[in-house]
Parts: structure tokens; sequence; C-alpha cells
């Protein structure tokens, strides 16, 4: 298993994407700083929440899984959060919530469990 990200790094990650998450008008973020923000949460979440019973994915950054239970191996995963990365960052950071909204699509008994981690980081 990898080391754990360091919260700093996650928290100065998050930071640097943060104007843009509350005020859509603000410049957008350069890319690569969107996908290390999205890359570091996801695999900070995959740490705090080790397993395999959910996949979450941010396409076109990063997807992990996480949650204890039984490990998918084929196919498409039977629990699963998706997101685009932009609405992620706002759910790691406890701007959104996953409760009703529109922009994450979840399927499976499992996938609700995803926000029972977030936020990972508050700003």
């Amino acid at each position: 298993m990898a080391p754990t990200p360091d919260p700093h790094e996650l928290r100065d990650a998050l930071q640097t994407v943060h104007p843009w998450l509350i005020d859509a008008s603000q410049a957008t973020p350069p890319r690569p700083a969107i996908a290390h923000a999205v890359r570091l949460s996801v695999t900070y979440l995959s740490h705090l929440a080790p397993g395999h019973a959910v996949e979450v994915r941010v396409p076109p950054f990063a997807a992990t899984q996480c949650i204890a239970g039984p490990r998918h191996t084929r196919g498409t995963p039977p629990n699963v959060v998706e997101t685009d990365p932009a609405t992620w960052l706002r759910l790691v950071t406890g701007l959104d919530t996953i409760t009703d909204n529109p922009a994450v699509t979840s399927s499976g008994t499992r996938a609700g469990e995803v926000a029972d981690w977030l936020p990972l980081v508050r700003l």
C-alpha cells in the first residue's frame, strides 16, 4: 500500500483551487492544479476508508476503490460514485454534500457510504 498522503499537502492543493470552488466566476485553475487536488483527495479517501466495496470515479483524473467489503474484480462494479472534478472537490471541502446532488451519480446499496467520509478537509 502506498504511504498515506500528507494532510498538509492535501490542504495546500485544495487551497490552490478553493477560490474557484466557492465562486465559479473566478478563473479556472490550471489543469495540473485541479488534477493534483483530485488525485490527492481520492488517494486520501482510500487511505481513510480502505477496502474495495465502492468505486469512486472523478474522470478524467482519478478513480479508487474504498470502503471495507468484498473486492470487485471484473466488469462494472456494483457500487459506484462518480462526479466531475469541481463537484468532487466541493464535496471534499464540505462546500457541498452528496445527498440529492444532481452532479453526483451513484449506484449500488453501498455507494452512499462514501458520504460518511466526507468532507475530508474543511477550508
